[in-house]
Formats: structure tokens, sequence, C-alpha cells
């Protein structure tokens, strides 16, 4: 039996995309069940499951019947399951630093969670990064560089090769593109290679098929234009 995962709205629910990206790419078997995130009563709904005391998207149920919510437990849960998987890097102080990394997204950047709400339908113009963004983002450029000492391994990712650390920083890619945020070089091609990345595309492919009651979440009061392809400019 393959694992369970249960999700939210694509276009808008990042936890949800950090879950989906600890099983896509690293071909682990999961069937994905949506659950009304913004119309309904989202713990009731996940009680019904069978998920209780869960009460929030992303949760997991194991191919055992074991139920999990919080996708630190998850990461850590499917690492230990599958250990030949990749999901943490190989290297002892890559795996430490990715560990990190990882820990402080799950808690931290709340000025970049709050003004930049990760949405997958185009890009807003002229958004106004305060200074509480841009102090995330120089975070963001310091734990990447920082994490490019620990790597021992090429590759476009914050590894070197795709890791859990990458399925929770996708959703920090994808409001880099979301909003034309100013970023490094280093967190510029990082984003356009998140852009590209086969599971981004179909998990954006299958956003834009979603349908939500006007106004829509999360709505920005700018002009909208359309996603950036694979190739992102640099700023």
């Amino acid at each position: 039996m393959p694992y369970e995962l249960f999700i939210g709205a694509r276009t808008y629910s990042s936890w949800s995309l950090r879950g989906w990206l600890m099983f896509d790419p690293f071909d682990l078997p999961v069937k994905t069940r949506m659950l009304n995130l913004y119309g309904g009563d989202l713990p009731a709904e996940l009680a019904a499951h069978g998920l209780a005391p869960a009460r929030l998207v992303p949760a997991m149920r194991t191919p055992e019947g074991l139920v999990l919510g919080e996708t630190l437990a998850m990461a850590e849960h499917l690492a230990e399951a599958h250990p030949g998987a990749g999901l943490w890097p190989a290297a002892p102080a890559a795996r430490a630093a990715a560990r990190w990394l990882v820990a402080e997204m799950h808690a931290g950047f709340a000025a970049l969670r709050a003004a930049c709400p990760m949405q997958v339908l185009g890009q807003y113009q002229d958004f106004e990064v305060s200074a509480a963004v841009a102090a995330d983002l120089a975070r963001l450029d310091q734990l990447f560089a920082y994490a490019e000492t620990q790597r021992n391994a090429d590759g476009p990712w914050i590894f070197g090769t795709w890791s859990l650390a990458d399925a929770f920083y996708a959703p920090v890619a994808l409001r880099i593109a979301g909003y034309g945020l100013p970023v490094s070089d280093r967190l510029a091609a990082y984003t356009a290679a998140m852009l590209a990345h086969p599971s981004i595309r179909r998990w954006r492919a299958l956003a834009l098929t979603e349908v939500f009651d006007a106004p829509a979440p999360y709505a920005q009061p700018l002009p909208l234009g359309p996603w950036p392809g694979p190739a992102l400019t640099k700023s």
C-alpha cells in the first residue's frame, strides 16, 4: 500500500507543497488526497478521515496506518523508513547542516511568509519589499552560502543534489518568483532551477485547474503579470 498524503490548495498551500515534495522527487509511492483548506472546518475534515489529532495540512498516513502531522515529523519518519532514497544528504556535515536549514525554515521567516503568501498564478508587479522582508532574503542568502561550504556534491540544489532541504525551501523560491523579489545571483539561480524542476511544473499544472470563490485567497492589490519561465531574470 502507498502512503496517503492529505493536502490543501495547490495554488496557495506552501505547507502542502513541502509535504508533496517529500514524495514525488524521491519516487516514493503516495496517494494524494485533497481537503477543503478554505471553505470548511479543516480539523473536523481531518478527523473524519481518521487523522485526529492532526488539525493542519499536510498530514500523512503510512502504509502501516500510522498518522503523522507536521512536516518535520513526516520528513524524519520518511528518511528513517527509506534510508536508501537519499532524503537527507549522505555526508554527515551536509546532513547536519540540512537539518539546521530545515528547522529554521519550519520556524522562521515570518516577515516573508506574511508579506508574500505563496501563489503560483503569476508574478505580482511593483511589489514593495519591506525592511523585514529584505532581512529575511538576506538571511536566506547567508544560509545558502553556508550550505555551499558543507556540501560534497555539485548541482543546482542547496546541498548539490535534491534533498529534504529543497522540499522545505521550494515555497521560498516560488515566493521569489511570484512577487519578483530582488535577490542575490545565488538565490536567483536556485529559483530558476526550482521553476524548471519537473515536480514543480507538475504541481503548478495541477494548481491551475483549481477554482476558488472570489475574492481569491491572498489576492494582492497589484497587477498580476505572467508566471516567470524556467529562466528567471536575476536582480
